[in-house]
């Protein structure tokens, strides 16, 4: 009788022990993929998507009826607090990085139209140089909730505005007392936690700069309570007559595209916003002058790939980027 006894005590405890297990979401959003993975059986779909919405009313160039949008046309317009804070983490990279990240640059952008030929056409250095005028956050103001700003700037957030929406999901799931996610948002991620099925942190990769379009992991590695985003301009770029390859980001000092070996740059900090917006400056900075910015940033993990003097593909990790 006292083996029965012991026998349906171990078994209601077995039945009782359940297994972890994640929930995954995913969908379509501000122009590409979205998949959050997290240790709970809520489902948050609703709530992401009203999220996104709120976003997109914010920071979309897309929209037309969206607070850039319309201070892009000069209207009068409050911002809400979703553009402040991607508009003063802007202001603080801009000063850091010097310039190289500078979401006035956008107008600029356009003008080179980066389209599906690839090719270099001429663009009249007037035009340039006159586009050039308006270029510059520091040219830009935030009183509260109003945005000063040359009637001649455009603003574009899309360099920072994916990794903050991130950061925005992120933020909701802690404050469903979610203990443990990945939220991934086009390529752009930030964690927390382990992946409870593994019993490990959340594996991710950084992808080769396969300019054929096909899809390869240079590296893969675990973050834990860490934001990680990565820039390439591998897959959108132009050649000059003499073959030289130019990259689809724009030189903020020149209005040139930027001619470089930088093919992919990861950048790991403590929240997206940060890690994307540092990735799309370092572009143009080139390999020596990141180096040097990084020894200035230790908060800060890198890892480049390049293309060497022999047309072969080097990485650099640097600040402990994990192996």
């Amino acid at each position: 009788m006292r083996q029965i006894v012991i026998l349906l005590v171990v078994l209601a405890l077995i039945s009782c022990k359940k297994e972890l297990r994640n929930t995954k979401l995913s969908g379509q959003v501000f122009g590409t993929f979205y998949e959050v993975t997290y240790s709970s059986e809520m489902n948050y779909k609703k709530q992401f998507d009203s999220l996104f919405y709120v976003i997109n009313t914010s920071l979309s160039t897309y929209q037309t009826n969206s607070d850039i949008s319309k201070l892009n046309r000069n209207e009068d317009v409050e911002i809400d607090k979703h553009f402040k804070i991607v508009f003063d983490a802007s202001k603080v990279i801009y000063r850091e990085t010097e310039g190289a990240f500078d979401p006035t640059i956008g107008a600029v952008v356009n003008a080179w139209d980066f389209g599906p030929e690839g090719k270099i056409e001429h663009l009249d250095s007037l035009k340039i140089d006159s586009l050039m005028l308006s270029v510059g956050l520091d040219k830009v103001k935030r009183i509260q909730n109003k945005i000063i700003k040359p009637i001649e700037t455009f603003l574009d957030f899309n360099s920072i505005a994916k990794g903050y929406a991130v950061d925005v999901i992120a933020n909701f799931l802690t404050s469903q007392q979610v203990e443990n996610y990945l939220v991934n948002i086009g390529g752009e991620l930030n964690t927390k936690g382990i992946n409870v099925e593994k019993n490990n942190g959340w594996k991710v990769g950084v992808e080769n700069p396969n300019f054929d379009g096909t899809q390869s992991l240079s590296r893969t590695l675990v973050l834990s309570n860490e934001a990680m985003a990565t820039s390439g301009t591998y897959r959108k770029f132009k050649i000059d007559k003499d073959g030289n390859r130019y990259a689809h980001i724009i030189d903020t000092k020149t209005g040139y595209p930027s001619k470089t070996n930088l093919l992919s740059i990861s950048v790991i900090a403590s929240d997206c916003k940060t890690a994307d917006a540092y990735s799309t400056g370092f572009k143009t900075m080139g390999i020596d002058k990141v180096k040097a910015f990084l020894k200035l940033h230790p908060e800060l993990k890198v890892f480049l790939i390049f293309e060497n003097e022999n047309h072969e593909l080097e990485t650099l990790a640097l600040n402990g980027f994990p192996e």
